[in-house]
């Protein structure tokens, strides 16, 4: 299934974000909690929203700062309200004086939940070149959290040795959301077709292929810079919109 992240159409409301979404065929939405937005946290709008436009809510993604229990207990009443399948975390940043959230209770609300709750990785960042901003945000180190991750295509370090191929194999079966873009030297969170003849930067139409062999059945979720969208053309909004979806359609979903 295919998703529209929120955050790809920051600073537009969420009406005519869900209005984009399924006018363009999407699956669903990626609900991208962020603290200015405060639509995005009454369950009831949302809810409100979902059924009136027939379309899920299927995923959530947390802030990636400032989490504490009595925050990840309302984004787990969000997610019960809407029946979404996965909420996504990201590790606990390095101003975060509290972290037991993660290390601990995160696993506790996946045990009494029926909700999936996957740790994402993070785009290497360092503060005085040494000192990581985010704590255990490895791939290794976010796949044991819950045994749940997401894979964020644009925040893999491309630098190293790793690529999206052989992060897609170390994370394997725990991979419940991809989310979907391309990365360019410094540009990262471009659409994934803008390379050369709908070629993509990454090797994208390779990653796509070994998902679809492996039966990957979760979560695809376009999440780019709002930019890349063309946010001042509504017309704009809706062809990049609809050529990513025929672009997922080519590579993954009607791959033989």
């Amino acid at each position: 299934m295919i998703l529209l992240s929120t955050s790809s159409l920051n600073w537009y409301g969420l009406h005519r974000i869900f209005k984009f979404a399924k006018t363009s065929w999407y699956d669903g939405l990626d609900i991208s909690l962020w603290k200015m937005n405060y639509d995005c946290w009454d369950e009831d709008y949302l809810k409100e929203l979902s059924d009136s436009f027939d379309l899920p809510v299927l995923s959530i993604s947390a802030p990636a700062r400032g989490l504490n229990e009595k925050k990840v207990d309302k984004i787990v009443k969000i997610a019960g309200k809407l029946k979404s399948q996965l909420i996504t975390f990201s590790p606990p940043h390095i101003s975060d004086k509290n972290t037991t959230w993660f290390t601990k209770y995160l696993l506790k609300v996946k045990r009494d939940t029926h909700i999936s709750i996957a740790v994402q990785n993070i785009e290497p960042k360092f503060l005085f070149f040494i000192i990581p901003e985010y704590k255990n945000s490895t791939l290794y180190e976010i796949k044991k959290v819950t045994w749940d991750a997401t894979l964020d295509l644009s925040a893999i370090d491309s630098s190293s040795w790793m690529d999206i191929l052989k992060a897609q194999k170390m994370l394997w079966s725990s991979v419940k959301n991809i989310f979907l873009s391309d990365k360019h030297g410094t540009k990262i969170w471009i659409l994934p077709w803008w390379a050369w003849w709908w070629v993509s930067y990454l090797p994208l139409e390779s990653f796509f292929m070994k998902l679809k062999v492996s039966w990957y059945n979760w979560f695809i979720t376009l999440k780019v810079k709002p930019s890349e969208l063309g946010v001042w053309t509504e017309e704009k909004v809706f062809q990049n919109l609809e050529y990513s979806i025929s672009y997922y359609k080519k590579h993954f979903l009607n791959y033989k």
